[in-house]
């Protein structure tokens, strides 16, 4: 385990990139011609990054990561692994691209080899870019198969930046774009540790989360409801694994009111949580799963939405009135078909479970003994997060909801940290997530947790 008294030391490789010249160029450019996502642009400041490789990135002035967040929670089997490489330098030199209109043999290997990975009947594959584009066409399809307008999701969720992803969203990233005539009801799913239902154990919240959904269902109409939006397990919002029960409830109710059921793993799935796909560990399958990132490891943009027969027998004969100039994209794909063989082959989805098993998950609850900053530790596989309060007590989290400026400092202090230590970490809000790559080794797994140790007791100076 690298000490936590010491940043880790750049490597040969990070430092023989070190050239503070170039790195200062890239960041001149990027301040003048960048327009960066979800920021005020007078005030960020991005790190120049040189390169990265499996777990590590590095930046030109030879300072080295270990990259807790797996980019955006998508480099499922790290940086640059040389068997996606060079599948996607291959398909550049036989074919770089193609119409999605015609039958290309990286697109139809991709979504055969996805068909056969998710639950139940979901064999018909609809390619997007990305994640936000498969939230948007699941909803369309469940509108158009249903003939209803309403969508439900719930509040601690994202599904995308798009219009209607971003609607179905439940995090305060929906609120400037919310105009109200989206269609889009939100409810309150299960959460024990901050329980809206005043639950005490995972039964009781299940069953009255449930008991609350159905009563939105009743109150809003079930016959203008098309679908329920639910991230498998939520991702940015918390990570908060639903409990027993739930999920299945959520299918039992889709199938008595004549709605869609739509699992988000965009995320989770390929491999974050040990299994190819939660739903896998709740022993559920929806009428659409939408994917992204993971399928990949985000090495080309690629995204999409896996249909069950039922309504893929909705557009057999009547067009699907929707697109994309980029819908499996060939280059995209042959990263696809090589991230899931080296997966399969490497047994990255075993080693997820692993580590999450022997290594994180043991780990963090170890912190969370020791460090009063800590409320709860939950996740599964190489998807966690650590709940940070001012006071265990009452749960107070450590900085307000949403919080922003100086009201955020005790976070920003946190990550700070973490970064002078040589990690890069996952915040949002009051949380931290450990989310590194899923074919994370153990002894890298050590080295975030020792660099998290140091740096929760910059939290805890926060406490009460």
């Amino acid at each position: 385990m690298t000490s936590s008294a010491q940043p880790p030391a750049a490597t040969p490789l990070a430092a023989a990139t070190a050239d503070p010249a170039a790195g200062a160029a890239v960041k001149a450019m990027d301040r003048a011609h960048v327009f960066h996502s979800w920021s005020a642009q007078g005030l960020i400041d991005p790190l120049a990054v040189a390169g990265a490789d499996g777990s590590y990135f590095w930046d030109y002035e030879g300072n080295r990561y270990l990259d807790f967040t797996s980019g955006l929670v998508f480099t499922n089997i790290g940086y640059q692994h040389p068997k996606v490489v060079a599948a996607v330098q291959e398909q550049a030199a036989r074919l770089t691209t193609f119409a999605p209109a015609f039958a290309v043999e990286a697109r139809s290997e991709a979504a055969r080899l996805i068909a056969e990975r998710t639950p139940g009947d979901l064999d018909k594959i609809f390619f997007t870019n990305g994640g936000a584009e498969a939230v948007e066409n699941a909803v369309r399809m469940a509108r158009l198969h249903t003939g209803r307008p309403k969508v439900l999701s719930a509040y601690r969720s994202y599904h995308g930046g798009t219009a209607t992803a971003i609607n179905v969203t439940g995090d305060p990233r929906r609120w400037p774009s919310d105009n109200g005539t989206s269609g889009v009801v939100h409810f309150w799913a299960p959460f024990l540790y901050r329980s809206p239902f005043h639950a005490t154990t995972g039964a009781e919240e299940a069953q009255r989360a449930l008991k609350h959904l159905e009563d939105t269902i009743v109150f809003e109409g079930p016959g203008t409801i098309a679908a329920i939006v639910l991230e498998t397990i939520p991702g940015t919002a918390g990570i908060m694994v639903p409990p027993p029960g739930y999920l299945a409830g959520v299918r039992e109710l889709c199938d008595r009111y004549g709605i869609v059921f739509v699992l988000d793993e965009v995320m989770a799935g390929f491999g974050r949580t040990g299994k190819w796909f939660a739903a896998e560990h709740f022993g559920v399958v929806p009428d659409l799963l939408t994917f992204a990132k993971g399928v990949n490891s985000g090495y080309v943009p690629l995204g999409g939405v896996a249909i069950s027969a039922e309504i893929a027998a909705t557009f057999e004969t009547r067009p699907y009135p929707g697109g994309l100039t980029y819908s499996g994209h060939p280059l995209a794909c042959a990263a696809a078909v090589a991230t899931i063989r080296v997966m399969a082959e490497e047994r990255v989805v075993e080693q997820a479970a692993r580590i999450g098993e022997t290594v994180l998950g043991p780990g963090l609850r170890e912190l969370a003994e020791r460090h009063p900053s800590v409320g709860e530790v939950r996740g599964l596989g190489v998807f966690w997060a650590l709940d940070l309060v001012r006071d265990r007590e009452t749960r107070e989290p450590l900085v307000p909801y949403n919080a922003t400026g100086e009201a955020n400092a005790p976070m920003a202090a946190f990550a700070a940290e973490c970064r002078a230590r040589g990690l890069w970490p996952f915040v949002n809000m009051n949380r931290t997530h450990a989310v590194p790559p899923c074919n994370v080794s153990e002894a890298e797994a050590e080295e975030g947790l020792a660099v998290l140790d140091a740096a929760l007791t910059v939290a805890d100076g926060f406490t009460v």
